[in-house]
């Protein structure tokens, strides 16, 4: 089966959803590619990323965000694991772990502990190179207002909130990904 199938399978009955969640997913596969492309010393695997990136926030239905057409039962932090759930019962066990990883810069189990997230204890970090270009890709674009490329600036000023780790994270890969 063709996984951005799924898309299909799980939006069909909510279009405003889908058509935001298609507008970012398309905005974060398009900067996860040119990533990948401009930097081939990464051997990074571009047709997993290519549908990983459109999947990424395949589990934000189950999640309460009203804003974005969203009206699940779940705080909208838990998107990401319930989105790897979703695509392991699916048969796509890779394309989850991005899911799960992608939220933030990736969750340490110490800051999961930390802040009391309600989402499962486990380090939710990305590991793979394909993880973690997706999971930076993902902090250009927001879901909701106009979509337009945040700057660096602004994405170290919103992940500041949340401490040094992601912002010392995402600094880290600036210097791989944007060089």
């Amino acid at each position: 089966m063709d996984p951005l199938k799924l898309i299909d399978k799980y939006y069909d009955n909510n279009l405003p959803l889908k058509e935001i969640l298609l507008k970012h997913s398309r905005l974060v596969t398009e900067k996860a590619l040119a990533i990948a492309r401009n930097h081939p010393e990464l051997n990074a695997d571009k047709a997993f990323i290519a549908e990983a990136a459109m999947l990424h926030d395949i589990g934000i239905f189950l999640t309460d965000a009203p804003s974005i057409k969203c009206f699940g039962e779940k705080p909208y932090i838990c998107h990401g694991y319930l989105g790897c759930e979703l695509l392991e019962k699916e048969g796509f066990p890779r394309h989850g772990l991005v899911c799960e990883r992608h939220t933030g810069t990736g969750l340490s189990l110490e800051e999961i502990e930390r802040q009391a997230l309600p989402v499962p204890l486990r380090d939710m970090r990305p590991v793979s190179i394909e993880e973690q270009i997706i999971c930076f890709a993902d902090k250009f674009f927001s879901k909701s207002g106009n979509q337009k490329e945040k700057s660096v600036e602004k994405i170290i000023k919103g992940l500041s909130k949340y401490g040094t780790e992601s912002v010392d994270r995402f600094t880290r890969w600036c210097s791989i990904f944007l060089t």
